[in-house]
């Protein structure tokens, strides 16, 4: 199936921030000194392994090393929303592969690290190829599809909210380009089935992410169709969403839009029969998506294959 162009407003009216004043600034008047060419060298060394420097492998060596890498991660998470700089970072291999690194590694790393590493992504995922990884571009960590595919997989797996909301926005902005499709869609079971836990969670905007990624999933093709609509509590959770409703219209608009897409496949209409009173009722009580409802159960009664096409004809348009 082709869908059509998908214009990407992301990053717009989003103001920049740095990462505050959690760091200290090093004064530049107490750097070391490191002037003349014969003591260059030596002082130099003494620097690097001072017991206060940077790389020391003691405690505070290594606190220090920790506080610079969340300050980096900070740093690049704020380029990620300039104009511009998002398409030349995604095409950065080295780049992609330590964010991706960094959410692999989330049970050890910092969490204000796993964190602007994931939002620097979710940034970058409308324009990140992830035959990146298998390109002839130098490779500094050795990342792969599938282990880039994994990691988000752990994202969405986690207790944290903001990981797995995340996490969940970064997939349906994967799947937008279809050259990510043969790398996403092997896990397709597994999100899912995880997509779908989400949208019973009381959080709205992990609800919000869910039905984003699954708006842009079930516009894939057909399997992805089927497939949603055979997962236990879809149908349910997504007409829970319509009604009871969600605080942002467009996410209901979106949840409507996807049963739409889940009854113009001829082997989901019987499972969604079930649901067709709950159909009817949206139908007259609620204008805002009696469009969308109306042509579900033009679907649903009024196609040849349809056991009950004659007596539920009033459906039809």
């Amino acid at each position: 199936m082709q869908s059509g162009l998908r214009i990407r407003s992301l990053g717009e009216n989003t103001a920049v921030t740095g990462f505050g004043n959690d760091y200290e600034v090093t004064n530049p008047n107490n750097a070391p000194s490191n002037t003349g060419s014969n003591g260059l060298k030596r002082q130099s060394l003494e620097w690097w392994f001072d017991e206060d420097g940077l790389f020391n492998l003691d405690e505070e060596g290594r606190a220090e090393k920790q506080q610079c890498a969340v300050a980096t991660s900070n740093i690049i998470r704020n380029f990620s929303f300039m104009p511009d700089n998002d398409l030349i970072m995604a095409q950065h291999r080295h780049c992609s592969e330590t964010i991706f690194q960094c959410i692999e590694d989330h049970e050890t790393e910092d969490e204000e690290l796993i964190t602007n590493a994931l939002e620097t992504l979710v940034n970058l995922a409308p324009l990140l190829d992830l035959r990146i990884f298998s390109s002839s571009k130098p490779s500094f960590i050795r990342m792969t599809e599938k282990r880039a595919v994994q990691a988000i997989m752990g994202m969405l797996g986690s207790s944290i909210k903001a990981w797995h909301c995340a996490a969940a926005e970064m997939l349906g902005r994967l799947i937008i380009n279809p050259d990510n499709e043969p790398y996403l869609l092997p896990f397709a079971p597994q999100i899912y089935k995880r997509l779908i836990d989400l949208l019973s969670l009381p959080a709205v905007d992990a609800q919000a992410a869910a039905i984003g990624a699954l708006y842009n999933l079930s516009e894939v093709n057909m399997d992805c169709r089927l497939k949603l609509a055979s997962e236990r509590w879809a149908v349910d959770r997504l007409l829970k969403i319509v009604r009871t409703p969600h605080p942002v219209p467009e996410v209901c608009r979106k949840a409507a839009m996807i049963l739409e897409s889940l009854v113009s496949e001829p082997q989901n209409r019987p499972a969604l029969l079930a649901h067709e009173s709950t159909f009817a009722e949206i139908l007259l009580s609620d204008g805002k998506y009696s469009e969308i409802f109306a042509r579900i159960l033009y679907e649903l009664t009024s196609r040849p294959n349809s056991k009950v096409a004659i007596t539920r004809g009033v459906w039809g348009m």
